[in-house]
């Protein structure tokens, strides 16, 4: 899909306008909203205007997506899922064809609340949101039939919120760990290079010559994976390097797999070389709940990064990607800098920078199992210290 900016004209963006307006988000729109299905544009509303573009920023800000004011394919997929409402349609398992919406997210988030379900919500109807869904209507007398219509919903509206303890699927992510233990011996991670087969990205010029992004990318990848395996974790990476599978098909590899972790490696590229630093995501967003393990370690990797680098720090942050969205187990996608701006790609391409990146990664995670027995100043901790710990020496 075409990605729309100011000035541009087009369905898609009087599409988008009238998404925002039913959201509450364009309260100056005039056109009628009631029957939106069969709803005609003018030529005014097909215009991309700047005050469009400031409340698109919003909104994508508030979805966890990056706010660049364009209307792409990931904001308007969000502008639709963020249109559904939960009783306009009825919900229910559709294996290998899930519904997915904000009405999605509604339910689970009334399930978790009246203890039914302890999982993400993420606004996908899958096998724990049926499973959720059927205990609470045999719980309420209801046919047990895993689909949310009228009087389900009538029944979820009649019972109200419960005050709760906090976040369920919090308490189990920090339980999980917790119970893990400190040692990384046995834990298992997945590390994930953004790029494969025949994308190579974006080639440079370093100090030892040309390098693709792909190259930086895997060799990361390998020094990550040799000193987690010195430390006796099991490690699979996510793809054979001559294969370029979807994030989808990523996150089914890690799910199977029965990761403890994933790491998602990438490098970025901006129009103009000013843009540089290094960032780290997790699963979140202002609407919805977020991946508090997530949050955690993106924020210990990104503090040992600056730490032992010379990278800008550019923070963590909440995002639904796919790939964090689709995960079973907590995942964060690492940003190791910009190939256009000429000082990361002298960190970038430099060997020993890389090191200190993949040393940076592994005593984060350690970090992470450590949770109060952590004491070690940011930046200190060194990997041969972390193996010593590690063999109770």
């Amino acid at each position: 899909m075409k990605t729309f900016h100011v000035g541009d004209r087009s369905p898609r963006v009087a599409e988008a306008r009238s998404t925002l307006a039913r959201l509450g988000l364009l309260p100056d729109f005039q056109d009628d909203l009631t029957d939106w299905n069969s709803q005609k544009y003018s030529e005014d509303d097909k215009l991309f205007d700047e005050h469009l573009a400031e409340v698109l920023k919003a909104f994508q800000q508030s979805r966890g997506i990056v706010p660049s004011g364009d209307i792409d394919e990931l904001t308007l997929r969000e502008l639709r899922l963020a249109s559904y409402k939960l009783g306009a349609r009825v919900l229910a398992f559709q294996p290998g064809n899930e519904f997915v919406g904000d009405d999605v997210s509604q339910l689970q988030q009334q399930l978790q609340e009246l203890g039914f379900y302890a999982h993400r919500i993420d606004g996908h109807f899958g096998e724990a949101t049926h499973a959720a869904l059927v205990e609470f209507q045999l719980n309420s007398g209801l046919q047990d039939d895993g689909m949310c219509g009228p009087d389900t919903i009538r029944a979820l509206n009649l019972l109200g919120r419960r005050i709760t303890g906090g976040n369920p699927q919090a308490i189990r992510e920090r339980e999980h760990v917790r119970s893990a233990g400190p040692r990384l011996a046995g834990k298992r991670v997945v590390i994930d290079p953004a790029l494969g087969g025949a994308d190579k990205g974006r080639t440079v010029t370093g100090m030892h010559g040309a390098i693709s992004e792909e190259e930086i990318l895997w060799d990361l990848a390998s020094r990550i994976e040799g000193r987690m395996i010195a430390a006796g974790m099991e490690t699979i990476i996510s793809r054979p390097r001559m294969d370029s599978p979807s994030p989808k098909a990523r996150a089914e590899i890690a799910n199977a797999f029965g990761a403890d972790l994933m790491i998602c490696l990438q490098c970025d590229s901006y129009q103009n070389e000013l843009a540089e630093g290094v960032a780290t995501f997790y699963f979140g967003s202002e609407f919805g709940a977020s991946s508090l393990t997530g949050e955690t370690l993106s924020g210990y990797v990104q503090r040992e990064i600056v730490a032992r680098t010379e990278f800008l720090n550019c923070g963590n942050h909440a995002r639904t990607w796919e790939l964090l969205r689709l995960t079973q187990m907590p995942t964060i996608e690492v940003v190791a800098g910009y190939l256009t701006n000429p000082g990361d790609v002298e960190k970038l391409t430099d060997p020993s920078v890389r090191d200190a990146i993949a040393e940076a990664m592994v005593v984060a995670v350690k970090r992470l199992y450590l949770l109060d027995e952590d004491d070690q100043p940011t930046g200190t901790f060194k990997f041969a210290e972390l193996l010593k710990a590690e063999n109770g020496l």
